[in-house]
């Protein structure tokens, strides 16, 4: 016999079957002449009830032994269950354990636990039911990105992961150094001396891989990034991590029409492929978490997005008659809940604003003819407000430069980009999408640490 997952069991195991399954212990509901046992091998949110009989080989010191948190293997016969609420269960015909767990000690006994809690037990929480749905849809949310992008012809790309350059032209990067910081080494003006660092430069953890990307755009057409992004923002809130993973596709012969509608159909896909890939783990969100998180991702798949510039964006709060906790005018940026007004109350459905202002915008964006707007697009979903940010990028040489040093930044270290626009250049545009915030979405998950396994947030390091 060969290990059968329990999914696979709950869906399609029939009775009389024999099989072996490995897994966890759940619960443990002892009776005078049986025990019962939830047993979960992380595959499903449901778990296969074992019956574990007394002529159960060593029952009364297996039993003993047997507890919630242990881990086991089960061979034994499918049965058809009188229970409600499941259709099959394993009858036992023998058990070996792995692990025990002592139930004085260990910390996930049947009881509900807050998620402040489980985050301090991070090696254990994604054993609970709610960290494992998280998790299982983060897996599906995953495949489906990469399908999307392959089913296209875009071609994967591994960005690095340290950079000499600032995206994003924020600062708040955490630096790379091989130095003894004991010891380091200081120019005659007494800062720090980068020419005798490893990279003989300062070097960054990456914000972004989009850089990059448009450099292998520039070859292969269209290309995607999938990996991690690193911020040295000091924010302790439940929308911000220091580690998190971005999506970034970026199109050659693109424009922003282009950009949009790719964005649309790519947050679809990925909505469609979940409630396909964890109907039960979504319907446990629905039910626990947030009871408009099926309704949401319907409206998603089935609505066309609302498309608005940001002037008009302006005007239609300026019409609202609301009081906003913070200030708008025209050439600020857009709150989260603007946004969330714009998506929720106003168009009821996902919303992309464009051309913004490009003050508040990155030197990379394409600047339109009135030169007071750049060809950017935010995707506004109710309930977060921004999920995907993109843009037609410059493809212009002399735009570019002039955009650059109006922002303040050295063009040195972007001398490759701007051979970019040197040699081939062609209109070009793409998008990012924060990986962590399409799942706390996905889900209604409140807190966006509980969406990846191991958070990295100020003061916040384990493991």
């Amino acid at each position: 016999m060969t290990t059968r997952r329990i999914i696979d069991l709950l869906r399609n195991g029939q009775p009389n079957e024999t099989v072996i399954v490995k897994g966890w212990v759940r619960t443990k509901r002892e009776q005078k002449e049986f025990t019962f046992l939830e047993v979960n091998d992380g595959s499903s949110m449901a778990g296969l009830q074992v019956v574990v009989n007394q002529d159960v080989p060593g029952y009364a010191e297996t039993m003993k032994r047997v507890n919630t948190g242990a881990s086991v293997e089960v061979d034994g016969m499918l049965v058809e269950s009188p229970a409600k609420g499941q259709r099959i269960e394993l009858r036992a015909s023998s058990i070996t354990v792995y692990g025990e767990a002592d139930p004085e000690t260990y910390p996930l006994q049947k009881k509900r636990h807050s998620f402040e809690f489980l985050r301090t037990i991070g090696h254990l929480r994604s054993r609970t039911n709610t960290l494992g749905a998280v998790f299982r849809v983060r897996n599906a949310a995953a495949t489906a990105i990469h399908q999307f992008f392959q089913e296209r012809g875009f071609l994967w790309v591994h960005t690095p992961i340290i950079s000499a350059s600032d995206c994003e032209g924020a600062g708040e990067m955490f630096t790379v150094t091989g130095f003894d910081l004991k010891r380091v080494p200081l120019t005659e003006n007494q800062a720090v001396d980068f020419s005798k660092d490893f990279f003989g430069r300062q070097s960054y953890l990456t914000v972004s891989g989009q850089l990059e990307a448009e450099i292998m755009a520039m070859a292969f057409s269209n290309v995607y990034t999938f990996g991690p992004t690193f911020r040295a923002e000091n924010s302790n809130t439940s929308r911000h991590l220091a580690e998190f993973w971005m999506v970034e596709p970026e199109m050659a012969f693109c424009d922003l029409e282009g950009d949009m509608d790719l964005a649309e159909a790519f947050l679809k896909h990925i909505f469609k492929q979940v409630l396909e890939s964890c109907p039960e783990d979504m319907e446990f969100f629905n039910q626990r978490i947030d009871n408009s998180v099926l309704a949401t991702a319907n409206n998603i798949i089935d609505n066309e997005f609302a498309r608005v510039t940001y002037t008009e964006a302006i005007a239609i709060l300026e019409k609202s008659g609301k009081t906003f906790e913070y200030p708008y005018q025209w050439g600020s940026d857009l709150q989260s809940e603007h946004e969330r007004y714009l998506a929720e109350e106003y168009f009821k459905k996902p919303t992309i604003v464009t051309d913004y202002p490009a003050q508040i915008k990155a030197f990379y964006m394409r600047l339109n003819d009135d030169e007071k707007t750049v060809r950017a697009m935010d995707i506004l979903a109710p309930k977060i407000g921004e999920i995907i940010g993109g843009s037609q990028r410059e493809e212009r040489l002399d735009v570019l430069e002039k955009r650059i040093q109006a922002q303040g930044l050295d063009p040195a270290p972007y001398w490759w980009y701007l051979d970019l626009r040197r040699f081939g250049t062609v209109p070009h545009a793409g998008f990012g999408l924060g990986f962590e915030r399409l799942v706390q979405f996905m889900t209604g998950m409140g807190n966006i640490r509980d969406v990846i396994p191991f958070p990295r947030a100020p003061l916040e390091v384990e493991f």
